[in-house]
C-alpha cells in the first residue's frame, strides 16, 4: 500500500474506526487500569492503591470510560454503605491478553531504554 492511498485498512473508513477504539486505551491510565483489574475485581480504594501515581479523579474518569466502554463492569452491591467493584469484562479480557505480552515488554527493556537515554543525553551534551 502506497502512503498516500486512503483505500487500505489503515487509512479508510475501517483504519478511522480501528483508531477510534485504539484511542480508548491509548491514555495515560487504561491500560494500567486494565493491567490490575486482570487479576480480579477491585473496589475504587483498592485500584488506587494498586494503580501507583493515579488520582482519585483520574480514577473515576477512566474507569467511566472503561466502562461507558464495555470493557469494565460496575457493580453495586446494595449495603450501607454500598459497595461498589469494578472487574473486566469479556471484552476487557480480551483487551488484556491482547496488550500482555507489550507490558511484559515493557517490564524486560525499560533498564535498555534507560540505557539508551543517558547514552544519548550524555552525546547531546558532549556536542553542545
Amino acid at each position: 500500500m502506497q502512503a498516500n492511498d486512503d483505500s487500505g485498512p489503515i487509512c479508510g473508513e475501517g483504519g478511522i474506526r480501528a483508531r477510534e477504539v485504539l484511542d480508548l486505551v491509548s491514555d495515560k491510565w487504561s491500560l494500567y487500569v486494565v493491567a490490575a483489574l486482570g487479576q480480579g475485581p477491585l473496589r475504587f480504594s483498592q485500584a488506587r492503591r494498586v494503580v501507583a501515581g493515579i488520582s482519585q479523579r483520574m480514577l473515576t474518569v477512566t474507569f467511566r470510560r472503561l466502562v461507558r466502554d464495555g470493557l469494565v463492569a460496575r457493580t453495586v452491591t446494595p449495603t450501607v454503605p454500598p459497595q461498589v467493584t469494578y472487574s473486566l469484562t469479556e471484552t476487557g479480557h480480551s483487551l488484556r491478553r491482547a496488550v500482555q505480552p507489550l507490558i511484559e515488554w515493557a517490564f524486560t527493556t525499560v533498564d535498555d531504554i534507560d540505557a539508551a537515554r543517558a547514552a544519548y543525553d550524555a552525546r547531546v551534551d558532549e556536542q553542545g
